[in-house]
């Protein structure tokens, strides 16, 4: 199903629009390396960002009770296909990958085709607000697992994704996901600068996310909080941004690397005034 044969929030639109623009592209594929473009687990300060974030895919699926050739796995917001291809290499999955930037998807197809991975990993044009998937049954239709990675803040009806979510996932199966948060206890409008910055109204919390989840039907089994990984991951980026801003200049607007300088500091101070949260959830469908 093709995103424009879907009705979706102006805050999915914004992001669809955001990440198919040619600076993003290409400032995603140059400075996160164009794999996993999402927050890493450092291990050192000075650690790569690649690395980092493909540790945070590896954590992720070893928190997953069950992942074998047998299981069928939906990422929603997929980007670029990193966490899907690794899922296809190294378990055997099946993945279908959806999200909302075609040109993301496009880059993503012609990696899977170069790993050699075209045949697990399906890639669809379209948002998690309305999964163009089938709901689950008893009967095998449904997902065994639900993946996303930093990517549901962007939607401004999280609740609806989360009941997408639930809908498509078999009884049993489980949903791990990350999300920049802000934190529980944080006060009004401290985080303005970030929410005007990323086209924002408001960011979920992990309170949040825990009671939408119970009220839906699924048990929270976990949430591992690793703030200061987000930190850490915004500071390794605006740090590799800063090194490589020549370079950059000169292929996507100057005023779009400064832009996004000053967008990174904002997380990163959010960060140290403790008002933001992220970490890795991992909730169960009984």
């Amino acid at each position: 199903m093709n995103t424009n044969e879907t009705t979706q929030s102006t805050a999915v639109e914004t992001a669809r629009d955001y990440y198919n623009s040619e600076d993003a592209d290409t400032f995603y594929s140059q400075v996160w390396g164009g794999e996993d473009i999402h927050i890493g687990l450092y291990t050192a300060s000075d650690e790569a960002i690649s690395t980092a974030s493909q540790r945070t895919v590896a954590t992720m699926a070893e928190r997953l009770p069950k992942l074998d050739e047998n299981s069928h796995v939906l990422d929603i917001g997929s980007g670029y296909c990193g966490a899907a291809r690794y899922l296809a290499k190294i378990y055997g999955a099946k993945v279908s990958a959806l999200n909302l930037s075609e040109v993301e998807n496009q880059r993503a197809r012609e990696l899977n085709a170069s790993a050699g991975l075209a045949e697990k990993i399906d890639v669809t044009d379209g948002s998690f607000e309305q999964i163009p998937f089938a709901t689950a049954s008893e009967s095998g239709e449904g997902f065994d697992v639900i993946w996303s990675q930093d990517a549901i803040l962007h939607s401004d009806n999280r609740e609806k994704v989360l009941a997408e979510a639930f809908r498509v996932l078999k009884p049993g199966g489980c949903f791990v996901f990350t999300d920049p948060m802000q934190a529980d206890d944080c006060p009004e409008g401290v985080l303005q600068p970030i929410l005007d910055r990323i086209h924002l109204s408001s960011l979920g919390s992990p309170g949040f996310y825990c009671s939408v989840a119970e009220k839906l039907g699924f048990e929270v089994i976990a949430f591992d909080d690793q703030t200061n990984q987000l930190i850490n991951h915004y500071q390794r980026v605006l740090e590799e941004t800063e090194r490589h801003t020549e370079d950059l200049a000169k292929k996507i607007d100057p005023q779009y690397v400064q832009r996004m300088k000053a967008g990174l500091k904002y997380w990163i101070e959010g960060g140290k005034a403790g008002h933001l949260a992220w970490g890795i959830f991992l909730l169960h469908k009984p």
